[in-house]
């Protein structure tokens, strides 16, 4: 009995190494699996009161259905490149690279009384190993063993869990799959929590601001046009796409169908700020998935930081405000998201389908629709970078310190690689989802006559590059606990002391910036309802030389918000570097709500800070939540002349 009880041992070793998780075997395998091992494992605990007669027959049931499921699950896939694991009977045989480790422990056919003479006979390297066979019984009352069947070989994607190099582990024999479990606990409770809160702060600005406001005064009109069925209707004082208005009416007419609303909840102000609403929750998911995502290789992250990073930037106080009124912002921000998860996954037509559902919200979002294409680019580009860096047995990517010559050599390297047809061609196969959504939107911008729809005269392009200086300032403002940090400093400090030259250079070029290319729109200092107006007048207006003071500020933000993202590859810092230039330096007004999705692309692709960073980013957008809402809610006042009541707001 030798053979049976050391292949009943290495069966309940696989269960209890993990080689069951759900997370690798799907279906009838899986289930078969856990029930063999589970059943074994309660027999071994049970075995003083089992006879031997019941565990042969108990092993005679369970092992051809064993096998058969195996070669019914990989058929014909042999040994794989990554490699492949099979059970024997003394140990675990282990087949990587074409390599063996450690060797196969397996009885030959013809094995004598109970496997004494044939188990643990070493087997033929090269050969199939551990190839499980069923026991056959003998006329002598003893075992022999069945000729030996082909290996089953396994997956190469359950290697990890079923080649284990760690000794048993007792107790819960689903440790991951029960840690994946806590932390989906969690996160809804965390996402229900959030939607219980904005729930009743909605019915909060609802009670007090019942009529629109604001932007709204042309939104909800034209939603309630759509409702109506009127999609000729157009009011030429909007200016982006109908995607927020189409969208709300295949929610609310349907609704309005299943619950039996008539009248004028059905498309009333509160009914569409809803919407918002729903797209809130949205975002909170897809943060939280990006987050996933991105950082998967970061096993030092746990699951209880990443729903909290997803908590602070689902609250993130720019985009949050929003998410009670009937604005394009948060419909924006989760088409765009999605979009970007999308590209992460691969699924790029999936990707540039939800590009156009952002671009339909708003059309910079375009903008992000090239970041996802830039994303494959990169991926590619770094690839081949690494090649080359091999080749010449250079340092290794990381390495880069970011000099000029290393700009130099980077920028060499591109310009070699984008003019080889060969690339080109590859590259277009892969973003040709991309291309064709991009391509649309010359199109329209040709037919249109430009970007905007509606009233162009308060939305003119221009170059105004201190729109960049602006966006560091709100990015080191928002992320001050992982940007302005003593550590930060003393390294920019101590950076200023070894370039003086290459820091004296940026500035001379930063001041010329603002001096030629600064901009004041009309409504940054005619509209005293948003806190633009106070920041400009308190802060830019004091003194003409202020906006020249200022930029050894920017020039730290600059230094400090590139620095946390060294650890991402050069050509994705390029790529995003690109985009950002694209989505600010061309808007002639300062208004906060254009930083938010560059600043959310940012946050999510940082490396995790501490738990405490993390604790105190949160009370701070909390801090900031609550006294937006205070000012919007309780702080009222009147213009002259006018009986409409005015509120703070972003």
């Amino acid at each position: 009995m030798n053979c049976f009880v050391g292949c009943h041992k290495n069966l309940k070793r696989i269960y209890n190494h993990g080689g069951v998780e759900e997370r690798s075997f799907h279906g009838p395998l899986h289930g078969f699996l856990s029930q063999c091992g589970r059943v074994l494992h309660a027999v071994e605990e049970e075995e003083g009161d089992a006879t031997a007669g019941e565990q042969l027959q108990l092993l005679l049931q369970l092992q051809p259905r064993l096998t058969g499921r195996l070669h019914a699950a990989c058929p014909a896939r042999g040994w794989a490149a990554g490699g492949c694991c099979t059970q024997g009977y003394g140990t675990l045989s282990v087949r990587s690279r074409g390599k063996q480790s450690p060797r196969c422990m397996h009885p030959p056919a013809g094995a004598g009384e109970g496997g004494k003479s044939g188990c643990g006979t070493p087997r033929n390297p090269r050969s199939a190993c551990g190839t499980p066979r069923p026991f056959l019984p003998h006329s002598s009352g003893s075992l022999r063993m069945a000729p030996p069947l082909l290996p089953p070989p396994l997956p190469p994607s359950i290697l990890p869990s079923f080649c284990p190099t760690s000794p048993p582990r007792k107790g819960n024999p689903f440790p991951a799959s029960s840690m994946e479990g806590v932390e989906a606990y969690g996160f809804s409770a965390a996402m229900s929590g959030a939607f219980l809160v904005s729930s009743l702060l909605f019915a909060a600005f609802n009670r007090r601001l019942r009529e629109p406001y604001m932007d709204e005064v042309f939104h909800v009109p034209q939603a309630q046009a759509y409702c109506h069925g009127r999609f000729l209707q157009w009011d030429p004082m909007i200016t982006t796409l109908p995607g927020l208005y189409l969208l709300s009416v295949g929610v609310v007419k349907p609704a309005a169908w299943l619950f039996g609303w008539t009248g004028a909840i059905v498309c009333s102000t509160g009914m569409l700020r809803f919407i918002n609403l729903l797209f809130s929750a949205g975002n909170f998911y897809l943060l939280y998935l990006l987050l996933l995502k991105i950082h998967q290789k970061n096993k030092a992250v746990s699951g209880f930081q990443r729903i909290l990073s997803s908590l602070t930037l689902a609250i993130f106080p720019t985009l949050y405000f929003f998410t009670f009124l009937y604005y394009t912002d948060p419909g924006s921000v989760f088409f765009t998201l999605f979009a970007y998860l999308m590209c992460l996954y691969g699924n790029h037509k999936a990707s540039a389908l939800l590009g156009f559902c952002g671009f339909m919200f708003r059309q910079t979002n375009i903008v992000w629709t090239v970041f996802c294409a830039g994303n494959v680019v990169a991926e590619k580009l770094n690839e081949a970078w690494k090649t080359e860096l091999l080749k010449k047995k250079d340092e290794k990517i990381s390495a880069m310190k970011g000099s000029f010559s290393d700009l130099i050599r980077v920028l060499k390297f591109l310009t070699e690689y984008l003019v080889s047809p060969k690339n080109l061609v590859t590259l277009v196969a892969l973003t040709w989802p991309y291309i064709i959504l991009v391509t649309a939107f010359f199109v329209f911008v040709f037919v249109n006559g430009g970007i905007v729809v509606g009233d162009r005269s308060s939305h003119e392009a221009c170059l105004h590059f201190p729109q960049l200086f602006y966006f560091l300032s709100f990015t080191l403002f928002f992320s001050f606990p992982h940007l302005l940090t003593p550590t930060k400093i003393s390294k920019f400090l101590l950076s200023l002391r070894k370039h003086p030259v290459r820091y004296g250079l940026i500035t001379v070029i930063s001041l010329f910036l603002v001096w030629k290319f600064t901009y004041v729109h009309k409504y940054l200092l005619a509209d005293n309802r948003h806190y633009t107006f106070y920041v400009w007048r308190k802060i830019f207006q004091r003194h003409e030389l202020v906006k020249y003071a200022l930029v050894p500020a920017y020039i730290f933000a600059g230094w400090s918000f590139f620095d946390t993202l060294k650890t991402k590859p050069v050509f994705w810092t390029l790529m995003y570097f690109v985009c950002l230039l694209a989505v600010t330096v061309p808007q002639k007004l300062l208004e906060f709500r254009y930083f938010i999705l560059p600043f959310l692309i940012y946050r999510l692709n940082i490396p995790f800070p501490s738990l405490y960073r993390q604790l105190l980013e949160l009370a701070f957008y909390i801090v900031v939540n609550v006294v937006a809402f205070s000012l919007f809610l309780n702080k009222t006042f009147q213009w002259p002349n006018s009986v409409e009541v005015q509120r703070f707001m972003w």
